[in-house]
């Protein structure tokens, strides 16, 4: 998909059909990714991704309209909050602005998710964010975005995984690279 600024931020492969929620991440993923790139108003994009980009581009053929809406609008509302998140499981003196724009665009909505959307399961989260970098990114990104939301996740719904952060052994290589310094799930 090629946007406003020339840059194409479509993902490499399509999704499989009949996942309303992985489409209306992606989604989101890209409208975030929009607004940061454009300067584009919330209003704005999400208009363009309801009433054009869900009837006419095919990736976004069966999108959860209300989750993208809420995933979206949800970090627009409590970006702050998220990106302090996100800054804390980074590796010191690493800054979620030296992060590629759609790489942080992945992170802010999965942290969104995994600190607002209970009803979604933490695990559930992780690995549909995990699979949305690999359609962005052939290198050890999808590495830090599951090395980060599990950080998260662990820290947020401990309840979920049985046990407390901790971890075995010291961050991957990718999480070392991109500023996390956890261990991958």
């Amino acid at each position: 998909m090629d946007l406003d600024d020339g840059h194409d931020a479509g993902p490499k492969a399509d999704l499989p059909a009949g996942q309303p929620r992985t489409r209306a991440r992606l989604a989101a993923v890209q409208a975030l990714y929009q607004m940061e790139m454009t300067q584009r108003d919330l209003s704005l994009v999400l208009q363009e991704f309801l009433g054009r980009r869900f009837e006419t581009v095919e990736i976004y053929a069966g999108a959860d309209r209300s989750f993208f809406r809420d995933i979206v609008e949800g970090i627009a509302r409590g970006q702050a909050k998220i990106d302090l998140e996100i800054a804390a499981h980074l590796a010191s003196g690493w800054k979620l602005s030296r992060i590629d724009s759609i790489l942080r665009a992945i992170l802010r909505s999965g942290v969104y998710e995994l600190t607002d959307r209970n009803d979604v399961p933490a695990r559930a989260v992780i690995n549909e964010y995990v699979e949305i970098a690999k359609d962005f990114f052939g290198g050890e990104e999808p590495g830090v975005v599951n090395g980060v939301l599990d950080r998260v996740a662990r820290a947020k719904r401990s309840r979920e995984f049985g046990r407390k952060s901790g971890g075995k052994g010291g961050p991957t290589k990718a999480a070392t690279r991109f500023g996390d310094d956890s261990s991958e799930n």
